[in-house]
């Protein structure tokens, strides 16, 4: 008898597929593995769901498009239609972490269309996680042109609700807006609320409302508009189901109605949203971006960003900076802003090592050699369009850059410096030097953004150039840590050397190349420590966050504003992972250094602003709190967050974010803005009996608790205004 159902899965998570010759293969339902229906037991209800479903991968070529009338939306592609299961594979093996992990590929085909497309799903024991990715093939004799391919696509997201309740009311959706300077702003609405609904006209042989809910990011910032995550709960239940979209460039999620039911669909670039075609001569192949998909039972959002979390640990580049944590002092950020040179960075030296800073990274500027406050085309430094050979000013570093590089290894840090590597200024010698095809084009034009062309690291020109500039950097200088910053947005695109590439699909074929060429770079040198920035946190996406070890979040500056960023970040960014800036100043009150500190506690410090201006008082205040941070912080590498008071508003008056360690105890960062009241109550119902709350670290008037064991209830006064604590619950204590 043919296969009808697959059944596939781990402890954590489990897949249902049907395998109906007469229809493509089908993702009926993804749950815990009791919670999924039973083919044999209950037929209807899988014959139900099979009709609802929509094929593994939803496929759309420009010679078939779309049945129906499905307006713009990404389902009921003709090219998906037409597959049918030609077979499947499973196998076993390890994750970089050394755990389980199990793989099924099903293949599908359409001999007459000259198409086959694989679905591969990953699985890691014990985690709630599903990754997806897809591969289209041209197996026929004439060229295919892709429009739209999806990475992950899932309906019968309403199976579970009961008879009574509407879908557009019984399931709510949370997206975070990401903008500059104000990231991880998640907000929760209905389906209805975001303009979803049931318009009844299925019972009278329609698909649906044509409507759907649809989150695109386009162009090179992944994340400039908004996290490639986002979350469907159950209101009544908390169950939830939480992707991300792990890709570096142009990517589409959309939520839908269809035959009385929701979808999900996850891709990369597509025709409509981005400029995407992939022209497919026979032969060729085509693997989309990858996605990833956890589902948890209950506890909402908040539960399914820890199962997200291990995922994000376990599929990442191992890296010993995971391990260290170490300190890192920048002097950008409320400091010298982009104007060092070697008289202002000594005395900065010497203070961030003795504020406890273990690594000191020389940030924007090193190598303009015009005078400060020259203004070029884009309106801001003259360096800004001028950077791309990445060499030292002589006029700011008269004794040469490697007598500040001297001098920090000199104070027991190891030096680094920011770098810009995917851009060249319009006034640098390399803009001539360079040949047009290493850069991005448009119709036989260089493209031109703020003052800078953007390299095509696809060009063997482009990849040996920034090649030798990080061996030269290492090799001279002995950098162990980089930044590297991306200040443009692009756009759509490139079309390519010859002028054939949409400009999306030579977008994705840079992406890619960058993460290759990171890869190699890190090959090339295991210790270096290299940190992803862009813009802020333009491009916190996991396709870059999986290969480099640390991620500044933001470009904030006002540290009254800082503290909603800090208690939002670990749920883009492993707390190992994620910097936030402090920045102490002289102007400083100690409640407000409080403040300032108390916001990098729970993740990785970026040390910056002026240390050397300091009083002796304040300069100890900064060294204690990176002491306390030093005394916990090789815990943070498995430690999974909470957020007590839910997740943070831009003007909420009081923050919480607590994180859960590996021994036991249990971090708690509580800020209080902006004229709040003095006493909060925080809701602790995960903690076990036995804990007892301590202040960690403080500054200014002392933080009063009240810890109801009882009632996991912390009730915490902070006398002062714009003030902030970190509170240790200790396990075991009577």
């Amino acid at each position: 008898m043919p296969l009808s159902h697959l059944r596939w899965g781990t402890d954590a998570l489990s897949l249902l597929i049907s395998l109906d010759p007469a229809r493509p293969p089908r993702l009926l339902a993804v749950g815990e593995d009791a919670a999924l229906p039973d083919p044999e037991r209950e037929p209807e209800r899988c014959a139900l769901l099979a009709h609802r479903a929509l094929p593994l991968v939803e496929v759309q070529t420009a010679g078939g498009g779309r049945l129906g009338t499905s307006g713009k939306r990404h389902v009921d592609g003709a090219a998906a239609r037409g597959l049918r299961y030609t077979g499947h594979t499973e196998r076993e093996g390890k994750d970089p972490t050394g755990g389980l992990v199990r793989t099924l590929a099903v293949t599908m085909a359409d001999e007459r269309a000259g198409l086959r497309v694989t679905a591969r799903y990953t699985l890691r024991l014990g985690t709630p996680v599903v990754a997806s990715e897809a591969v289209v093939e041209n197996t026929g004799d004439t060229a295919v042109t892709l429009e739209y391919v999806s990475s992950f696509a899932l309906a019968n997201l309403a199976r579970r609700l009961p008879d009574d309740q509407r879908w557009e009311d019984g399931l709510a959706l949370w997206l975070a807006a990401n903008p500059w300077s104000g990231e991880f702003r998640w907000a929760r609405a209905t389906l209805a609320e975001c303009g979803l609904h049931d318009v009844g006209m299925v019972p009278f042989g329609q698909t649906g409302s044509k409507n759907r809910v649809a989150v695109t990011s386009a162009g090179s910032w992944s994340s400039s508009e908004y996290l490639p995550t986002g979350c469907l709960e159950e209101t009544a239940t908390g169950r939830a189901l939480l992707w991300q979209i792990e890709h570096n460039g142009s990517w589409h999620a959309e939520l839908g109605d269809r035959l009385g039911d929701v979808y999900l669909a996850l891709a990369g670039p597509a025709d409509r949203e981005h400029q995407w075609r992939e022209r497919l001569a026979p032969g060729d192949s085509f693997r989309t971006v990858p996605a990833a998909v956890a589902l948890v039972p209950g506890g909402g959002c908040e539960a399914a960003l820890r199962a997200m979390t291990d995922h994000r640990r376990s599929t990442r580049r191992p890296h010993p900076d995971h391990q260290r944590l170490p300190v890192v002092f920048n002097d950008f950020m409320n400091s010298l802003m982009g104007e060092p040179s070697t008289e202002a960075l000594l005395p900065l030296v010497d203070a961030a090592a003795e504020a406890g800073a273990e690594y000191f990274c020389v940030d924007a500027g090193w190598y303009d050699a015009e005078p400060p406050g020259t203004v070029g085309p884009g309106g801001v430094p003259g360096w800004w369009d001028a950077v791309g050979e990445w060499r030292e000013s002589p006029t700011r570093f008269p004794g040469g850059l490697i007598e500040v590089m001297d001098r920090v290894r000199g104070a027991g840090m190891v030096p680094g410096l920011w770098l810009e590597p995917e851009v060249v200024g319009v006034r640098s010698p390399l803009a001539a030097t360079l040949p047009d095809e290493a850069f991005f084009r448009r119709d036989g034009q260089r493209l031109t953004e703020w003052g800078r062309h953007q390299l095509d690291l696809r060009h063997p020109a482009a990849r040996g150039h920034l090649d030798a500039v990080v061996d030269r950097l290492v090799e001279e200088y002995g950098v162990g840590y980089l930044k590297l910053d991306y200040n443009i947005d692009i756009g759509a695109g490139t079309d390519g050397p010859d002028g054939t590439d949409s400009p999306g699909a030579g977008l994705l074929g840079h992406n890619r190349a960058y993460l290759d060429w990171l890869d190699g770079l890190l090959d090339r040198h295991p210790a270096l420590v290299v940190e992803s920035c862009a813009a802020g946190g333009s491009r916190t996406d996991h396709a870059i966050l999986s290969r480099l070890p640390i991620h500044s979040v933001t470009d904030q500056q006002d540290f009254r504003l800082l503290p909603a960023i800090a208690a939002a970040a670990p749920s883009a960014v492993t707390p190992e992972q994620g910097a936030i800036w402090a920045y102490p100043l002289p102007e400083h009150t100690e409640a407000e250094l409080g403040t300032v500190m108390v916001s990098a506690l729970l993740g990785r410090v970026h040390l910056s602003g002026r240390p050397d201006l300091l009083t002796k008082s304040q300069l100890s205040l900064v060294r204690r709190a990176l002491d306390t941070y030093k005394a916990y912080r090789e815990l943070l590498p498995t430690a999974l967050p909470h957020w007590p008071l839910g997740f943070p508003g831009w003007r909420d008056g009081q923050l919480a974010l607590a994180l859960t360690l590996a021994d036991g105890r249990t971090l708690l960062a509580l800020w209080r803005r902006d004229g709040a009241p003095e006493s909060m109550t925080v809701p602790l119902p995960w903690l076990p009996r036995g804990h007892r709350a301590d202040v960690l670290f403080e500054a200014g008037p002392g933080v009063a608790l009240d810890w109801d064991e009882t009632g996991r209830t912390l009730r915490a006064t902070l006398p002062a205004d714009h003030s902030a604590a970190l509170i240790a619950f200790e396990a075991g204590v009577g």
